[in-house]
């Protein structure tokens, strides 16, 4: 499946469209604002948004999706970060480094890999450059996100959405958001931690080899459910998000 999501090349319009299910719909990217990357002409977002309902209806997810191909976004890896450590800022990798991800273990030499339904995570660029123009002084890797991205709307992807990464590496959403239960390093040297309010997290079903500027693709949404998650973890998640205290 992850072959098939890689089949279309980047459309350019809502003439580009194809039906529900396609490579079109699978690019799991953010839709909000910007211009036709061929013309410079600013987008009509609610022409846009009419023709994508017309067209496809469904879920606000798949439609969101829809937009977003219109537009010819294409979500990807901007940075891969490892730690040695867990409550420690992550490095983020050399551009050219081909990293090797494990099937149910994560990314190989960092501190969050194992045997658990929270192996790798990924964070959206958008929200550390929301942080900085809060007045955080943060950048790529300070929230520990193994994976910073592009154009992906990590919050808007259900737990149990299937994501390809590169050519190899294929990735179930096991948890979003966090609960920090003490204020690790991260907290004191950024001045406050996003990540359990953005961040999410993910178990290897396939590994293989990955790189900054890989392709992210939605093979499979979600429902809901993960069999690698525990129960109270997520119960407990969804209590502080309700509670306001992530």
């Amino acid at each position: 499946m992850a072959n098939e999501a890689k089949g279309a090349g980047a459309p350019g319009g809502t003439d580009d469209l194809e039906e529900p299910g396609s490579a079109a719909m699978r690019k799991g990217v953010l839709p909000d604002g910007g211009a036709d990357v061929r013309t410079g002409d600013a987008f009509d977002d609610e022409a846009i948004a009419r023709e994508v309902q017309e067209l496809f209806g469904g879920a606000p997810a798949e439609r969101a999706e829809a937009v977003a191909a219109a537009r010819g976004l294409q979500a990807r890896v901007r940075s891969i970060n490892v730690s040695k450590r867990k409550g420690q800022r992550k490095t983020p990798l050399d551009r050219d480094a081909v990293v090797q991800v494990r099937e149910q273990f994560g990314i190989a030499g960092d501190a969050h890999a194992g045997d658990w339904h929270r192996q790798v995570s990924f964070l959206a660029h958008e929200s550390i450059e929301r942080a900085r123009a809060a007045g955080l002084d943060v950048t790529i890797g300070d929230f520990a996100e193994n994976f910073t991205t592009d154009d992906l709307d990590c919050m808007g992807l259900p737990i149990g959405t299937q994501l390809s990464i590169g050519d190899e590496v294929l990735v179930e959403i096991s948890q979003i958001g966090k609960v920090c239960h003490t204020r690790c390093a991260i907290y004191y040297l950024a001045g406050d931690c996003i990540f359990p309010r953005e961040g999410i997290f993910g178990v290897v079903l396939r590994g293989g080899a990955v790189k900054a500027g890989d392709a992210i693709d939605i093979v499979q949404m979600g429902d809901g459910t993960c069999a690698f998650s525990p129960d109270e973890a997520l119960a407990e998640v969804e209590a502080a998000r309700q509670a306001g205290t992530l």
